[in-house]
């Protein structure tokens, strides 16, 4: 999965994640991408700083925020917890689920799990909406 920095039309930032370069114009151009905080469609790549590692750890991107950040961050992590609490956890059947629900194979309800890059790239290819949680270094301890 690659991050992209996006912004609208409107100037408004934000971050979204893609299996390749290749999926983001291609959801782009299906008009599936739209800015959180206005709904424009008209949403672009902005220029991002290559992640750069000098050892073998996990590279640290530290964000010095304002309090404006602080607080976008703080409603994102509650955003995050809610729909890990209501959805359901269907792990590496993922997919499958996902299709089935989209299919009228299954209960409509909110899911969450693994999937591949391939599985995600699929899906989304099918016209299945799903969406990757961001995850904070404090769900990774």
């Amino acid at each position: 999965m690659i991050r992209f920095s996006l912004h609208c039309d409107k100037d408004h930032e934000f971050e979204g994640w893609f299996g390749s370069s290749r999926d983001f114009d291609g959801q782009s151009a299906r008009g599936m991408i739209d800015c959180p905080v206005c709904g424009s469609r008209q949403v672009s790549k902005a220029l991002m700083a290559p992640a750069v590692t000098v050892s073998r750890e996990a590279p640290v991107r530290p964000l010095a925020m304002d309090p404006e950040k602080r607080e976008m961050m703080r409603k994102l992590r509650e955003m995050v917890q809610a729909v890990k609490q209501n959805s359901e956890d269907v792990g590496d059947r993922f997919a499958d689920e996902a299709r089935k629900i989209h299919h009228g194979e299954a209960e409509v309800r909110g899911i969450i799990g693994q999937a591949s890059s391939d599985d995600a790239r699929s899906l989304i290819e099918e016209g299945i909406e799903i969406a990757p949680l961001p995850e904070f270094p404090e769900d990774l301890s």
